[in-house]
């Protein structure tokens, strides 16, 4: 079912919703949580795709909001989907005016009760999270510093305002990186006194495991620039030689040790449905990801948001 509602209320919309899950046999009864999604015109059909499939494994009551500030009437339209192949239940709100000032009053009346909120950023997002009106709603607050237009400066804005529950998608990025390393690294091996990630040029993905190698490690970590696509190697310097996992075609990974042939391990690019899916499977704060951005505001000379937000 699909309903368009043009110059309604947040509470014409709750009612609307209310009686597309009863006809629909309860269509919220199976949602486990609440995802708001902050996003523009351009790309709110993506964001909302990469949710719908998300949702097959988290059913979710998923709210994308698209603000329109600079519109001089205030008012709030709405497009509603339940059943089609959705999964949960689909909104997708746009609030113009001085309204778009307010959306978390808008958006609160909406949210499915007693349940977890997850907020999600998939363009440029807030450089404080936690402190944004619809971020302070979530338990878990997601962002995405590849999408800014100066992705190091948002990570590095990030680290000095980090609140638990701050996640971001260059870190989830990694996760099969650094699954694959921290099982290569755990065998036997001779003491690594350096290290080194490449990667395509302001890609901070690479920043984030740079940051995680050094805090581990307590090495230097070098990042060189490659051609890509994204991260393509990452080498450690031990005294017997040099340890190194490459990936040039973005899909398959090569392990070299030294005195072993060459291993090769699928280690493919993941899309954003499989990224936001990840992310949607925990609620805890990522201790790690706040790791690894303590050492990225260490080096930027300001570690004391990041500092302050783990106490």
């Amino acid at each position: 079912m699909r309903r368009e509602m043009t110059g309604t209320t947040a509470s014409e919309i709750r009612t609307e919703l209310l009686r597309a899950g009863q006809q629909l046999g309860g269509a919220a009864n199976g949602v486990v949580l609440n995802l708001i999604i902050m996003t523009d015109e351009s790309a709110q059909h993506d964001a909302m795709a990469a949710a719908s499939q998300a949702g097959r494994e988290h059913p979710c009551r998923v709210i994308g909001v698209i603000a329109r500030p600079e519109r001089p009437d205030s008012r709030l339209d709405a497009e509603i989907t339940v059943g089609e192949s959705a999964p949960g239940q689909l909104v997708v709100l746009r609030i113009y005016g001085e309204l778009s000032r307010h959306a978390d009053s808008v958006v609160t009346p909406l949210l499915v009760p007693d349940t977890p909120v997850v907020a999600w950023w998939p363009g440029s997002g807030p450089a404080a999270p936690a402190a944004d009106q619809l971020g302070m709603l979530a338990k878990r607050r997601i962002t995405d510093a590849a999408a800014s237009a100066a992705p190091g400066d948002a990570l590095r804005a990030l680290a000095a305002r980090y609140q638990p529950g701050d996640t971001d998608l260059s870190w989830t990025r990694t996760t099969a990186w650094r699954s694959l390393l921290a099982a290569t690294l755990d065998r036997q091996h001779s003491e690594i006194s350096a290290a080194a990630v490449s990667a395509e040029r302001g890609n901070p993905s690479a920043e984030l495991m740079a940051a995680w190698l050094a805090g581990r490690l307590d090495v230097p970590v070098h990042r060189d620039v490659s051609g890509g696509p994204g991260i393509t190697s990452v080498a450690f310097s031990a005294d017997d030689g040099e340890i190194a996992i490459s990936r040039l075609d973005g899909r398959n990974a090569t392990l070299s040790r030294p005195g072993e042939p060459d291993r090769y391990v699928a280690l493919h690019r993941r899309e954003t449905p499989e990224l936001l899916a990840e992310e949607l499977r925990r609620l805890d704060p990522d201790e790690v990801y706040g790791e690894a951005l303590i050492v990225l505001a260490e080096e930027a000379g300001d570690a004391g948001g990041v500092a302050a937000g783990r106490r």
